[in-house]
């Protein structure tokens, strides 16, 4: 026990504090009904999971979504915004465009991590479309592979306009 303690010790904290990863977009038009609380839907779009454990990542006790009015929903018809993780697999495509028409309007998408922006690891591959933003209108992207839970929480926020 001793030595999981001063291993703890020595290593900190896992996710670091200092260093930002965002890349600075335009404020959206968010509707001032929006930002008391944000209902997420996410769509794995081939992704190889990383991004999603950093997303999982938001609803522990360093981060707690909730808190702050954010939560993940089953149902696209109860979401606000559709966050996607991966390079938009030939698979999925179908998928992705019948999940965003099912939202309701007025409709966001956030797409997570290097491959759901230009294709990351994965771009020129032959069963994926290059990114998310080729199939979906993208308003606000998260670089990073996978990106941190801060840098998650820091665009949902700056987007709700909490920030």
């Amino acid at each position: 026990m001793w030595s999981l303690l001063l291993r703890k010790l020595k290593m900190g904290r896992l996710t670091e504090k200092n260093g930002n990863s965002l890349t600075p977009h335009m404020a959206s038009n968010l509707p001032l009904k929006f930002r008391k609380s944000l209902q997420i839907r996410h769509l794995d779009c081939g992704s190889c999971n990383g991004c999603d454990w950093e997303m999982a990542a938001l609803g522990n006790s360093l981060y707690d979504h909730q808190h702050f009015g954010i939560d993940f929903v089953a149902s696209p018809r109860h979401a606000d915004l559709l966050m996607c993780t991966g390079p938009g697999s030939t698979q999925l495509l179908n998928a992705a465009r019948e999940t965003y028409e099912a939202m309701a309007k007025p409709k966001w998408v956030m797409a997570v991590g290097d491959c759901a922006i230009n294709g990351g690891v994965f771009k020129g591959a032959y069963a994926t479309e290059g990114g998310i933003d080729g199939i979906l209108q993208v308003d606000i992207k998260v670089p990073g592979c996978p990106p941190k839970p801060d840098d998650l929480i820091k665009a949902l926020l700056e987007f709700m306009g909490k920030r």
